[in-house]
């Protein structure tokens, strides 16, 4: 099984200042300022059971790079049969993509949505958070290919030492946790 996400409009951004590092009593401080150098969209998929992340990055956030990627993916998972968690994304459900889906070579690959409101079952959320914190966010880059081999060379490093996601939590409390969600979304939409 693996857990497939976009993180799109990752900027590239180089600060006008380096970052000052953190001294006992001062927390770290960096300028607020900064320039703008592009943007990136990375899509990874993420097998939940190994912590095994396929990445790549593209300039936009389309079916057709959704569609690019989960080939890309599926080759990475060669004659298995392959369960994909995804957002609920028109991205995800677009004909081209249905279209590839139902080839005979392609019927392996079985595409399971995310309900709406509830993007933190989608595991791979998970390691987007940890790649922002550990290496997007505090970074300078001064293009968008500087970014992404940043962001590749960080994922090279935790496939060097891939660890597993697991669940904190039982079955049934996350089951409940979805029927919340849905009544919440739904008592927002029908007011």
């Amino acid at each position: 099984m693996a857990c497939v996400d976009e993180k799109p409009q990752i900027q590239a951004l180089e600060r006008a200042r380096p970052v000052l590092p953190m001294r006992p009593g001062i927390p770290e401080r960096h300028a607020h300022d900064y320039i703008r150098h592009g943007t990136t969209a990375l899509s990874a998929a993420l097998e939940v059971a190994a912590g095994q992340v396929t990445d790549a990055c593209y300039p936009r956030h389309r079916h057709g790079e959704f569609l690019r990627f989960l080939k890309k993916a599926a080759a990475a998972y060669p004659g298995e049969e392959l369960h994909v968690i995804c957002g609920n994304h028109a991205t995800h459900k677009h004909a081209g993509v249905r279209s590839w889906l139902a080839r005979p070579q392609n019927q392996r690959i079985t595409l399971h949505f995310a309900p709406a409101s509830c993007s933190w079952l989608n595991l791979v959320e998970c390691f987007f958070s940890i790649i922002t914190r550990q290496a997007i966010r505090r970074g300078s880059f001064t293009s968008v290919r500087e970014l992404t081999v940043a962001i590749g060379a960080f994922i090279d490093c935790w496939n060097d030492r891939p660890r597993p996601f697991t669940w904190t939590k039982d079955a049934d409390e996350i089951l409940a946790k979805i029927e919340r969600a849905k009544a919440k979304t739904s008592a927002l939409t029908h007011h």
